[in-house]
């Protein structure tokens, strides 16, 4: 495939479309993976803890919080990007056992030659789509699955059904975590349909986000944490409070209001989320 080089900038087609790496200019060794124009990882080379991107934070504060500090896990991740969260893992969780599961083999390629991870025999990238990951996978054999997935901006329709979440909760043991970032503005339609959608397979459930996503003001992403067990909400609002950008937990009868009369989405009528309004990203290029 035809490659370019703009200064540092790397340009190259990729199997889902133009993807672009752009260097930080205020810190060395940090990279944005931008594909058709919107941003999808931010990775610190140097520091693997260092995470640019909101809602990975929130991401990373879910995983912190859902086990003692430092004990291993096992992690699917469903959506590869640049490896920014499966990166953090093994720095922050030494031995833990990770599967990275990306669609787009020209995209591994191209970040495993320009933003290569560190060699561990724990963390295994497979070039393959996310549901059919989940439907060769062993029963109850994750402690966390996480749902970064994104096709033109938009969350496809195949990962959005309860059929789908039936086959995340299969895979997780009995004290596992779903974790999705779920990509949304006004109506929120989306995201209250997944949220009912999760909740009607893994019913103990939070959301976290900025306020102003909550209340359905502003295109953004909210984090999803869903289980079988109650999620650390204390814990969580602390962390979202005290981020770079504040943030809100919402759970329990406010989560109920949340979903509203939104139903419980199937393969059938499943539709990809909304798109991004125009000229989002257009900024941070």
């Amino acid at each position: 495939m035809g490659r370019k080089r703009a200064g540092d900038r790397v340009v190259e087609q990729v199997d889902t479309g133009l993807a672009e790496l752009v260097p930080a200019p205020d810190r060395a060794g940090s990279w944005t993976l931008l594909l058709d124009g919107a941003p999808q990882s931010h990775v610190d080379l140097t520091d693997p803890t260092h995470l640019e991107f909101e809602y990975v934070r929130r991401l990373a504060a879910a995983v912190d919080l859902i086990a003692p500090a430092g004990e291993p896990l096992r992690v699917l991740h469903l959506g590869g990007g640049a490896l920014t969260l499966p990166r953090y893992v093994s720095a922050t969780r030494p031995g833990s056992t990770q599967r990275v599961s990306e669609v787009d083999r020209a995209l591994v390629e191209l970040v495993r030659r320009a933003l290569p991870w560190p060699s561990d025999a724990r963390l295994r990238v497979r070039v393959e789509d996310a549901r059919a990951v989940l439907a060769s996978t062993r029963e109850a054999s994750y402690d966390v699955v996480v749902a970064d997935v994104f096709a033109g901006a938009r969350t496809p329709a195949h990962l959005t059904s309860v059929e789908y979440a039936a086959e995340v909760a299969r895979v997780l043991r009995p004290a596992g975590w779903y974790l999705a970032n779920l990509a949304d503005g006004p109506p929120l339609r989306h995201a209250r349909g997944q949220v009912a959608t999760v909740r009607s397979v893994l019913p103990q459930a939070c959301l976290v986000g900025d306020a102003a996503v909550l209340r359905g003001r502003r295109y953004g992403n909210l984090v999803l944490v869903a289980g079988r067990s109650t999620p650390p909400v204390p814990e969580l609002t602390r962390r979202a409070a005290g981020d770079w950008f504040p943030g809100r937990v919402v759970a329990g009868d406010e989560l109920d209001r949340f979903v509203g009369g939104a139903q419980v989405v199937r393969d059938a009528d499943a539709t990809g989320s909304d798109p991004p309004p125009p000229g989002l990203f257009s900024v941070r290029r």
